[in-house]
């Protein structure tokens, strides 16, 4: 029977993009590990020779994740102290690793965080919107069919709403949930976070779907939206929407119903003709 103590693994964050937002404590721990497991090698080695890590790295990423976990996990076993980055911020936040934690977590290996940079809590706090409650959702479905119906199953949610998007899709993501949440809907997006392009927009979706579209500047880079939730004001149309349509239709086909409670009340007419 062995004796060997099993190692430690260390849930390390990174930089989102200034490699100044790196902890004393990260960077000690990167320097003291047996290994770095990384989702993107060549990504990550220029930030750890900016700070003199010179730790071994091995490849996990989420093509690699499900093999190269139980090598892992051996190596822990055996004693080796391993930590794990993403290409930017807090592990598992839309990044691979949970395979690992998971794994590691059932076979006692002690898992440790190293807190640090997360484009969506970054975000959040810039953003303006209620942070006392929020749902982060990651990133939508890419078909924009998809994505619709993603969002439409979102468009009761009270809670402020954190998404993740792609550069070739932001203008298009937009675009859908002013569709789905409504024009007036509060939203900010935060673009290139910690980098020198770095913007923070806050206007309603009507107007910021616009803006993303009229300036393509702001379709690069990487982007956090953070959209508010359904708020009592909203409600209070949906109420006022369905009297009016209930009356309306009463005299009038549904959707033409429909649409002239939701000019009268200022309600989404997709809600209320989904009443129906």
């Amino acid at each position: 029977m062995s004796s060997t103590t099993p190692g430690c693994l260390w849930v390390v964050a990174t930089p989102i993009g200034h490699r100044d937002d790196f902890s004393v404590r990260a960077i000690e721990t990167l320097r003291s590990v047996s290994v770095i497991a990384a989702e993107d090698t060549r990504h990550s080695r220029p930030l750890l020779q900016h700070h003199n890590i010179a730790t071994p790295l091995i490849a996990l990423h989420e093509h690699n994740e499900r093999d190269a976990v139980d090598a892992v996990v051996r190596r822990l076993l055996n004693g080796d102290s391993v930590a794990l980055i993403s290409d930017a911020g807090t592990p598992l936040i839309s990044d691979p690793g949970f395979r690992l934690v998971r794994a590691a977590r059932a076979a006692g290996i002690r898992c440790v965080p190293v807190p640090g940079a997360c484009a969506a809590i970054a975000a959040l706090s810039v953003a303006g919107l209620p942070s006392d409650r929020f749902v982060f959702e990651g990133f939508l479905p890419p078909k924009s069919a998809a994505r619709r119906s993603r969002l439409q199953e979102l468009a009761g949610e009270p809670r402020t709403l954190i998404f993740y998007e792609s550069s070739h899709r932001v203008a298009e993501s937009l675009a859908d949930m002013r569709d789905v949440f409504g024009g007036e809907r509060e939203a900010v997006l935060a673009r290139e976070l910690t980098k020198l392009f770095e913007t923070v927009l806050g206007e309603p979706l009507i107007e910021l779907a616009a803006r993303v579209v009229a300036d393509p500047d702001q379709q690069r880079g990487e982007h956090v939206i953070v959209v508010a939730g359904r708020g009592e004001e909203a409600d209070a149309k949906l109420v006022e929407g369905r009297r009016v349509f209930a009356i309306l239709r009463e005299e009038l086909p549904p959707a033409k119903a429909a649409k002239l409670a939701a000019a009268i009340s200022g309600a989404p007419r997709k809600e209320l003709y989904g009443s129906e």
